[in-house]
Parts: structure tokens; sequence; C-alpha cells
């Protein structure tokens, strides 16, 4: 029973660090273009929406239920299984954070939970409806709706700003409203993602014996959940807040606002039907929206064709770590603690390869010098028409002009030629 209480003790510990983890690797989906427009001060931003991912976290339990109850088979579930799934999901979240590309910690969490799952009691263990209806959808439905909706939003909110006298007065109400916007992302994002690890503590409480089946998570859950992803997205993770808010396209303060009202609507709309909807999906969606939206607009795409790629391997690659972590694990005790060893130390090589480029809230906004080529920067409209027209003048074009003989004037007589 002392052994069984220590893994259950494990567990939820580290259950609240991937909710750390998830915190920072997800502040940029509130706050990443506030930051980036200036409409607020970076440390400003991540203390707003720690303390609103905080709120968030009390508001709703729906969430939480699809993971404890729906997505996997309880019966055939152990605490070593969850430990096993959470190490997926850290370590995916981490190497995502280090290379900066906005991945979704809830798929990471959904792909460890399966493949620990599979590994420990077959295909069968995993609700393969729930899996397509509440999560698979919602991956593919939710960045297309948010983009669609903020790229019209975008084109009518341009068009009736033309009728604005004061240019900068307008500017400044969007700035306003684009602050009142990233609350409500904040807001939905503690609704949604501090409910995924309610959800995992739960499912580990019911798995060891401490809860009954099919309960709600308890209020120490809700408290520690919110706290610990409050926390981390107080931290900041400024690597992904980089890549949102100047990586993947330029905003003006329109377009921030626009892209965050659209992705806050996904997000709490999919909370209330209990979705386990990616929040980055649903911000990303809403950025490249946003920016396709405003004339002359673009998307840099090769850093969207990896936050792409990113996206599709997330939950294959959770759960084959997972999977491999849980195979570990049943060795005994001697091999869930080599797994969390190995957790440990992945976490800190990961931390010290970071510190070799510190990226904080003193140069967030700061871009990469090789963040996009000459062809990303000006467009891929401008690009395709930059290679049809007509050359510049420049050294190449005067060379050839001075070999190609100019019209001979009509007043003067052509010259001899001696034979």
């Amino acid at each position: 029973m002392e052994s069984f209480s220590l893994i259950l003790a494990i567990v939820v510990v580290t259950a609240l660090a991937f909710d750390f983890t998830n915190g920072f690797h997800d502040t940029a989906n509130a706050m990443a273009t506030t930051i980036s427009t200036g409409a607020l001060k970076p440390k400003v931003a991540v203390a707003m929406s720690a303390v609103l991912n905080l709120v968030g976290a009390f508001l709703s339990v729906e969430v939480a239920n699809t993971i404890s109850k729906g997505l996997v088979d309880e019966a055939g579930i152990r605490p070593e299984v969850i430990f096993a799934a959470l190490v997926g999901a850290i370590l995916w979240n981490l190497l995502t954070w280090l290379v900066g590309l906005p991945s979704s910690s809830s798929h990471a969490l959904m792909g460890g939970l399966i493949g620990a799952t599979v590994a420990s009691a077959g295909f069968d263990a995993v609700h393969g409806d729930v899996l397509v209806t509440k999560v698979l959808i919602p991956a593919i439905a939710a960045p297309l709706v948010a983009g669609l909706a903020a790229m019209f939003a975008t084109r009518l909110t341009y068009r009736m700003g033309r009728r604005s006298a004061d240019s900068k007065a307008s500017e400044k109400g969007y700035r306003a409203g684009q602050i009142a916007s990233a609350g409500l992302v904040s807001l939905a994002h503690g609704t949604n993602d501090a409910q995924k690890t309610m959800g995992i503590i739960t499912l580990a409480l019911v798995a060891g014996g401490t809860l009954a089946p099919d309960s709600d998570p308890p209020m120490w859950v809700i408290v520690s959940a919110g706290v610990a992803i409050a926390l981390g997205t107080y931290l900041g993770g400024w690597r992904i807040i980089r890549t949102m808010g100047k990586g993947l396209t330029d905003l003006q303060p329109q377009q921030g606002f626009v892209a965050q009202t659209s992705a806050a609507t996904v997000i709490l709309a999919s909370s209330h039907l209990g979705f386990s909807l990616s929040t980055t999906h649903s911000v990303s969606g809403s950025v490249m929206g946003a920016g396709l939206g405003r004339k002359g607009g673009m998307v840099r795409w090769s850093t969207a064709t990896r936050m792409f790629v990113a996206w599709g391997l997330t939950l294959p690659a959770a759960a084959i770590v997972a999977a491999i972590a849980e195979w570990v694990c049943g060795f005994g005790s001697w091999g869930t603690a080599l797994v969390a060893a190995f957790l440990i130390a992945s976490s800190a090589a990961i931390w010290k390869i970071s510190r070799r480029e510190v990226v904080d809230h003193t140069n967030v906004n700061d871009t990469d010098d090789t963040a996009g080529t000459d062809e990303e920067q000006s467009g891929v409209v401008t690009a395709a028409m930059a290679a049809v027209a007509p050359p510049p003048a420049g050294p190449v074009t005067e060379e050839l002009s001075a070999t190609i003989p100019a019209p001979a004037d009509p007043a003067t007589p052509p010259a001899r030629t001696t034979v």
C-alpha cells in the first residue's frame, strides 16, 4: 500500500509539472499578438494572462470529464500508465518549446495517454469514437473555423475603418480591444487546458482507488491545476511567443484584436461542449486568417509548414514515448524510477541547451535574421508579381544596354565605312 501511495503521489506531482509546462508553452496563444503589436508590455501581459488562467480553471469541468471518463477505459488503467503518459507529453512540450514551435499540449497529453494505455491494456481500452469526435475532428475543424472567421472579420474591420477620420484614435481603440480579447483568450485557455490536468489527476485517483469511478474532480485538484498553469503562464514561453507574434505573420492592432476574438469564441464554445480542443490550433489558425485578411498581408509559409508538421507528429510522437515509458515501468519500481530519472535528466538537458540563445521579455519582439527570406517577407503574391515584372535598372541592365546600338538620329548622316 505504501508503494502504491508513493506512485500515486508521483503521478500527481508529474501531472502538475505537465500543467506547468502547458502554461508556459501556451502563453503565446493568449498574449503573442498583444505583445507583438505593443498593446501591452511583455511582463504585464503574462501576469494578466496568469491571473485569468487561474480564474478560468474554476468555470467548468466538462473537458476534465471527457479525459477522466471518456477517452480510455478506467478499469484497465494503473497509476504507472498515467505516469508514462505524462512523461511523453512533457518531453514533447519541452522539445517544441526549445525550437519555438507552437504545438498542442492537449494533443501531447492525449497521445501520451493513448500510447501508454495501448501498451498496458491493448487497443480495446481506447474509446475510438470519443477520440474521433472529441479530439481528432476538433483538431482539424478548429484552425479552419477560427482562421476563416478571422480572415473575413479582418477584411470587414479594415473596410469599416476606411470611414474613420482619425486613424490614430481608431488604432488606440483597437489596442484596448486587443487587451480585452487577450484576456478572453486567457480565460478560455484556463477553462479548457487546466481541465485536462484535472482530468488526468482524477483518472489517476480513480485508478488508485481513491475516488469512485465517474467522479468529478475534487476541489483540491481544481485549485492545484489552476495554480500550476497560472505559474507556468507567468513564466512566459518567450520562444513560442516570438514565433506566434513575429514569425508567422506581421500583425497590426486591428488584426490582433480580430485574431484573438475569433480564437476565444471557438475555444469557449468547445469547452462548453466538452471538446478537448487545442488552443494552439485555434489561435494559430486565427492568426494566419488575420494575416491573410489584410490587403497586402501575408503568412510566412515556411514557418507555418514547420508548425503543421509538428501538429501532425504530436499525437504519434507522444504516444510512442509514453508506450516505451510504460514498457519500462512494467519491470517494477526500479523501472518507474528509471523513467523518472530519464525525464528529469532530459528536461535538464533541454533547459541547458535553451540557455545558449536566451529569449525573454527583453528581446521577444526581435526578429531572427533567418526568420524569413526576402520572398516570405514580401509575401507569396508579391513574390509572384516580382517574378514576371520587368527587371529594374541596374548594373546588369546598363551593361546590356551599352552593347545594343542606339537608334540613328535622322538628322545625322550615317558614318562612312572604309573598306
